[in-house]
């Protein structure tokens, strides 16, 4: 039910027309942090800001934020700026289907994919790909060698999304769609530096990245023929999502509607992981407390074996590690919501058709709920810490109904690569090498990549 704007609510405060200059010119720079860091100082928790001519009401607060995501959730979709932007490539899937009944019937149907015995069945993918990889770093990289780890990872975190996805038997044809797919990625990551002009017009860019989608279809399509041919029993995403069923009427979802929440599936599961292993190891590289905490405890609790799924209740610390990286580097740092009827939020008018702006990285700096915000410091969730804060100061996964369906995978992987990295090397970020800055695009990505040695304990 839609919460009626309450007679005498406050308006919202707007930037001034100098304000709005600086906050374009921000944008065109990669800027955009430092100029939402400096509205909220200036107007507080809330104001109305322009994006590339877009007004949206810019809220940081974690009750603003329970507000629009979990308490008046019904009156807020997804028909804003930011997702009819990446509709192109998004398409209808999961993460930017608008909402209302579409929405919840494709939720029902994809949840159980993701439950905790699925997880738990996926553990293996993540181990033995990250083996590979660790064992191919012993014969290429020495003490002194300098190893770009981002793009290592992001290979790593392609192999398991394709394999938790195909099977394990993806083969030289799941290398070329690896291949095609990084790509398509390049070339989003560039349209969002500044989305202009929109996917829709037929650049090349654009229309490369249209027939990497229409060839990504095509290769699902030849994975479904050749399973229907030999009828052989397979255990992975693509499997559970092929005999998924609706609850009212029992069909299958669509070829057509797979071949969308496929690619949503890869674009989650790669960009979102492949980043934010990168700043794990770029904290754990720069913190050598933190790390001899980590050794000491993937060692007690792993004894020199690969993890399983029912160890990760026993690496309180490395979790803590994780979620301390999601507060400060969280890849989904921003998303967008629109209000479908008039509304109050903190006592604010926000009226129906508004562009609701939710800016996860600054949430998770917020003076109030978090002390020397900058700092790196996994003692923060120790669990009488956590319990100490509103739940809403900490949305790495996004709240409510339209959280991450992936949110448990994505923490197992993270979990499962970072033990496996400390339990056989040490890393160490090159005091030589400047400091990494953060690079604001779809996702929040370590600009140049990271940078670390390698060595083996």
């Amino acid at each position: 039910m839609t919460v009626s704007a309450v007679a005498g609510a406050r308006q919202v405060p707007s930037l001034g027309f100098g304000e709005q200059v600086r906050g374009v010119l921000a944008l065109r720079a990669g800027r955009q942090v430092d100029f939402l860091s400096e509205v909220i100082a200036k107007h507080g928790d809330i104001a109305w800001i322009r994006m590339l001519g877009m007004r949206m009401a810019l809220v940081n607060h974690p009750a603003h934020f329970e507000h629009v995501l979990v308490r008046n959730h019904e009156n807020y979709d997804k028909d804003a700026f930011l997702f009819r932007t990446v509709d192109p490539i998004l398409r209808g899937g999961l993460i930017g289907v608008v909402g209302g009944e579409p929405w919840r019937r494709q939720r029902r149907l994809m949840q159980p994919s993701f439950h905790r015995p699925q997880i738990a069945g996926f553990v293996r993918n993540m181990t033995e790909e990250s083996a590979v990889m660790l064992d191919r770093w012993d014969g290429q990289y020495g003490p002194r060698d300098i190893v770009n780890v981002s793009t290592e990872l992001g290979q790593l975190s392609m192999r398991i999304v394709f394999r938790s996805l195909f099977g394990a038997r993806v083969g030289d044809r799941g290398d070329i769609i690896e291949g095609m797919f990084l790509e398509a990625n390049t070339i989003a990551g560039d349209y969002f530096r500044f989305p202009v002009p929109p996917l829709s017009w037929p650049t090349r860019k654009h229309n490369r990245l249209r027939q990497i989608i229409r060839q990504m279809d095509g290769y699902v399509d030849e994975v479904i023929a050749e399973r229907d041919a030999t009828g052989e029993e397979h255990h992975d995403l693509l499997a559970a999502l092929m005999a998924a069923t609706y609850d009212e009427t029992d069909e299958h979802m669509s070829r057509t509607q797979l071949h969308r929440e496929v690619l949503n599936l890869i674009i989650g599961g790669y960009e979102t992981t492949s980043n934010s292993v990168s700043w794990l190891s770029y904290l754990v590289g720069k913190h050598p407390d933190v790390q001899e905490r980590l050794h000491e405890e993937v060692d007690r609790v792993l004894g020199g074996r690969a993890p399983e799924f029912d160890d990760l209740a026993e690496l309180g610390y490395t979790r803590m590690v994780v979620d301390e990286m999601l507060r400060l580097y969280s890849p989904s740092w921003q998303t967008m919501r629109r209000a479908i009827g008039d509304d109050e939020i903190g006592g604010f008018t926000i009226p129906a058709g508004s562009d609701i702006y939710l800016n996860v990285y600054t949430l998770h700096r917020h003076p109030e709920f978090w002390a020397d915000p900058e700092a790196f410091d996994p003692e923060r969730f120790r669990p009488e810490a956590v319990a100490a804060r509103p739940k809403s100061a900490y949305l790495p996964f996004g709240a409510g109904p339209r959280n991450c369906i992936g949110k448990h995978f994505a923490r197992t992987e993270l979990t499962v690569i970072l033990a496996m990295m400390v339990q056989r090397y040490r890393i160490e970020v090159p005091p030589e090498l400047p400091d990494v800055e953060i690079s604001p695009l779809i996702t929040l990505q370590p600009k140049g990549g990271v940078h670390v040695r390698v060595t083996r304990r």
